[in-house]
């Protein structure tokens, strides 16, 4: 029987509408924590929703830009980067265990992801930096990357993960949003996408299949019809016999 995680990016809204609508179907929660988005306020309530719902509390941090939404490579000085990402996960880290959590996992944001994804050094800054926050927090990351790699070699938790709603390039890699069918919006695609994720370890590029291993599924919370997607994503799943829970 097939176990799978599903996991949305969270706390980057200004109110609570879209976590309240997609908490119910996920099983972990990655929460903005004041880089690309998100402050003490919403880290706070973000977490609280995921308590009632028993979901597992990551933090999500990025590019301190949120001018950009974290989505853009952005010119740092990298102790100035690890600073930023040790303060944004320390936030999370710090009210989680104060409604007494613990803090599940870490997953890179935006353009700091798919750069890390690529780039080794930026890996290791990343992973260097968690490890200063909490040695023993999980990672999450992209199946078949630099990170994954790095986070192997290292010694820590690596948890791979794919995408329910991005198209794949033939190196495994995720298409650039710059791209117009970066993205994957029709319920029938995404439902297809997930269930050969899950099942049977691979996704497909223009007919190509790629294995993916993969532990963790994630949903954009900003994908349109987020909401209603991952409702269908969580009954097609267990329809199927599918066990959802956290890794």
């Amino acid at each position: 029987m097939a176990t799978i995680d599903l996991n949305s990016d969270l706390g980057e809204q200004a109110d609570s509408t879209l976590e309240e609508g997609i908490m119910p179907y996920i099983s972990s929660c990655n929460i903005a924590c004041g880089g690309h988005a998100g402050d003490e306020e919403s880290v706070r309530r973000t977490i609280d929703l995921a308590i009632q719902h028993d979901v597992a509390i990551g933090a999500h941090p990025g590019f301190p830009d949120k001018e950009n939404f974290g989505r853009k490579i952005m010119e740092i000085d990298p102790e100035e980067l690890s600073e930023s990402i040790k303060e944004q996960v320390s936030l999370a880290k710090k009210i989680t265990e104060e409604v007494g959590q613990k803090m599940h996992h870490v997953k890179p944001h935006g353009a700091l992801y798919n750069l890390a994804s690529v780039d080794s050094a930026t890996s290791r800054l990343i992973i260097e930096a968690l490890q200063e926050v909490d040695p023993d927090v999980p990672l999450y990351g992209l199946s078949h990357s630099e990170t994954e790699k790095v986070a192997k070699a290292t010694g820590i938790n690596f948890i791979g993960e794919a995408f329910a709603d991005r198209k794949y390039e033939l190196n495994k890699t995720l298409r650039n949003r710059k791209f117009d069918d970066a993205m994957i919006y029709e319920e029938e695609d995404v439902l297809a996408q997930v269930e050969n994720i899950t099942f049977h370890q691979r996704v497909f590029n223009n007919g190509t299949p790629l294995d993916i291993e993969a532990q963790t599924i994630c949903l954009h919370s900003d994908t349109k019809g987020a909401v209603n997607l991952a409702r269908a994503i969580r009954e097609h799943l267990e329809q199927k016999g599918a066990i959802i829970t956290a890794v």
